[in-house]
């Protein structure tokens, strides 16, 4: 079940919205505590397709691995981070309109483990302090790109 939902609408075409969407070396623009990204494989992003992730979090570093679960070419993407008992889903979804491009995001958190579980609401609310405003910074890089 999603804990957090958001869309926002990008003045650009589909196209160009999902491939710099789905260009993960472009987090560390559009995710505020994401420093760094290092791709773990080759060739174009597909099912299956991981990277590693670094955010500064409370003045912590914190690495994920992170792995592309669904993959629809201008459509829709999932990604899923699982480590420690804590399973994060990301799922969006990218239409074209009158106006742009509108994108739709869901984040889906499942834990694992009694000590996870109770702290589910703290862990959630950690999580959309530091990902609510990821759609705007997607909107502002992918606008102010050429």
């Amino acid at each position: 079940m999603a804990f957090m939902n958001q869309s926002v609408i990008i003045e650009k075409p589909v196209e160009e919205v999902f491939e710099k969407a789905t260009d993960f070396s472009n987090s560390t623009e559009i995710m505020d505590t994401v420093i760094d990204v290092q791709l773990l494989s080759e060739g174009p992003v597909k099912e299956g397709y991981r990277f590693q992730e670094t955010r500064e979090i409370r003045g912590r570093k914190a690495r994920s691995i992170i792995e592309v679960t669904d993959f629809d070419p201008n459509r829709k993407y999932s990604v899923r981070s699982h480590q420690h008992g804590l399973d994060l889903r990301y799922h969006y979804e990218f239409v074209q309109t009158s106006e742009g491009t509108r994108v739709d995001f869901q984040g889906e958190l499942h834990t694992e483990g009694l000590r996870n579980k109770l702290m589910k609401p703290l862990i959630k609310q950690i999580i959309k302090k530091e990902d609510q405003d990821h759609l705007q910074h997607l909107k502002k890089f992918i606008e102010s790109s050429s």
